[in-house]
């Protein structure tokens, strides 16, 4: 289809479609969620002149997955957010299925995406090739078009390309599916952009140590982190166990370090990198103050997402809020970045004492940190509840589809928590960032607080928060 034609559908939908997805009471109020259709991993994230780019796949046309597009988001705080042009639309031959995942680097003082491009087949076979698109003087993205055709050897399972820049070469790492069905991390260098030599197999199953690890490893990110190098994945195919991998899809890392002249990545063991029900497909980048900033997609592809009650409103899902990364003991540790307190609307509520004499709190767009040392249960909207025993965190919600209650964990010593808090989702941060657990759910609306409960002593600090500004 042309340009010309999506773009007549594209008007059509945002203005037949935003007011309905406004009045929805689930509405997010300060994460970033699509005008219309369905939204899923956070593309291109990146800092350039100033202001903070977050690109995301996008289908503006129904609340379902099919030929994605990119949409293109710009900000100088990460609170205050705007609109700009539609950066990729899947108009060519090479991606006529889709403008898949992919990464922005800055090149010659412009912003360069590198994007899969998606083709299937009639026939149920699939192709892919690596794009390029250059940014143009009006915010507006010229395709450059396939700089990386499918590589010998792989299955149409190719995506999700993650560039950057060290000691004078670009570097790519890419998701790829062996024939035999096995889930694998290719590594590329390349001078200029245009010519890419593949450098082998970084990590995957069967690598590294690794015996049977999923089919598929989807949108990797290799990045350097207080002296390491940190490899995030969403491995497809693990077992669930009792206590981990119980999503469908696995988002995690490994920690290692990368020979850049041998193509080798040693690494330790798989972690989650959210123990909750839904964060995937995340992407990182680095600001110009050298942190390490990070967006995820709060949903799960093929599972639950189809059956949320946003739909009937025309839009589904939404972005995480942005997270610092650093790497202590091994580990990778995530906070809310500072920028977020610019939504708190004063100065807050105190509050110190036996957790069932708590008062409740708004809990639909809200901050909230407990200290802790004793058990107790906190009941969200009375839709979701954490507990903690002593030994086990434990995040319960009644899942939308099939109105049963399911449960995620955490073991630890447990001293803090940090809420955020909007009008269907939930981000958790333990003992300062040691651990997360992240959730949609989707409360009544009348149902706007949360309660605390047990006879061991809490202390809290709550803040409202400002809805998010998207211009």
């Amino acid at each position: 289809m042309s340009e010309v034609s999506l773009l007549k559908q594209l008007a059509r939908s945002l203005m037949t479609g935003q007011l309905i997805a406004a009045s929805d009471p689930h509405r997010q109020q300060w994460h970033l969620a699509p005008a219309v259709g369905l939204l899923n991993d956070p593309n291109g994230f990146i800092q350039a002149n100033g202001r903070y780019h977050l690109f995301y796949q996008w289908n503006p046309l129904a609340c379902r997955h099919g030929a994605k597009w990119w949409g293109h988001w710009s900000s100088a705080d990460l609170v205050h957010w705007q609109h700009e042009p539609v950066a990729l639309l899947p108009t060519e031959d090479y991606e006529i299925s889709g403008c898949y995942s992919g990464s922005a680097v800055q090149n010659n003082g412009k912003i360069t995406l590198i994007y899969t491009g998606n083709v299937k087949y009639t026939d149920g076979s699939r192709t892919a090739n690596q794009c390029l698109a250059e940014e143009m003087p009006d915010g507006t993205f010229r395709k450059l078009g396939p700089v990386i055709p499918l590589p010998e050897g792989y299955t149409g399972h190719v995506r999700d390309p993650k560039v950057w820049k060290h000691d004078g070469f670009w570097y790519m790492v890419l998701a790829a599916q062996s024939p035999d069905i096995k889930g694998k991390i290719l590594f590329y260098r390349s001078e200029d952009l245009q010519q890419w030599h593949l450098l082998g197999e970084i990590a995957g199953t069967y690598l590294n140590g690794l015996k049977e690890f999923g089919y598929m490893w989807e949108c990797p990110d290799l990045f350097p982190l207080d002296g390491q190098d940190v490899l995030l994945c969403c491995p497809q195919g693990l077992a669930a166990e009792k206590y981990r991998y119980l999503n469908l899809y696995q988002c995690g890392y490994f920690v290692g370090q990368l020979d850049y002249q041998q193509a080798k990545f040693p690494h330790g063991e798989f972690y989650e990198l959210d123990l909750g029900f839904e964060f995937y497909a995340p992407q990182t980048t680095e600001t110009a103050d050298g942190r390490r900033l990070m967006f995820g997609w709060l949903g799960m592809p093929d599972e639950n997402e189809l059956a949320q009650p946003t739909i009937k409103y025309g839009w589904v899902d939404c972005m995480s809020s942005p997270r610092e990364l650093s790497l202590r003991n091994g580990k990778l540790y995530q906070q809310p970045v500072k920028e977020l307190q610019l939504l708190r609307q004063s100065d807050g509520f105190r509050w110190q004492g036996s957790a069932q004499d708590a008062p409740e709190l708004a809990a639909v767009s809200a901050e909230i940190m407990v200290e802790v040392s004793q058990p107790f249960t906190l009941t969200l909207r009375d839709e979701a509840s954490m507990s903690w025993d002593g030994e086990c965190l434990i995040l319960t919600r009644r899942n939308w589809r099939t109105g049963e209650q399911e449960s995620r964990y955490w073991f630890g010593s447990l001293t803090s928590l940090q809420l955020l808090l909007d009008s269907s989702s939930l981000e958790v941060f333990i003992n300062g960032g040691e651990a997360c657990m992240t959730a949609r759910y989707f409360p009544s609306p009348e149902k706007r607080t949360l309660q605390f409960h047990g006879t061991g002593t809490v202390s809290i600090h709550h803040w409202l928060l400002s809805a998010c500004m998207i211009e």
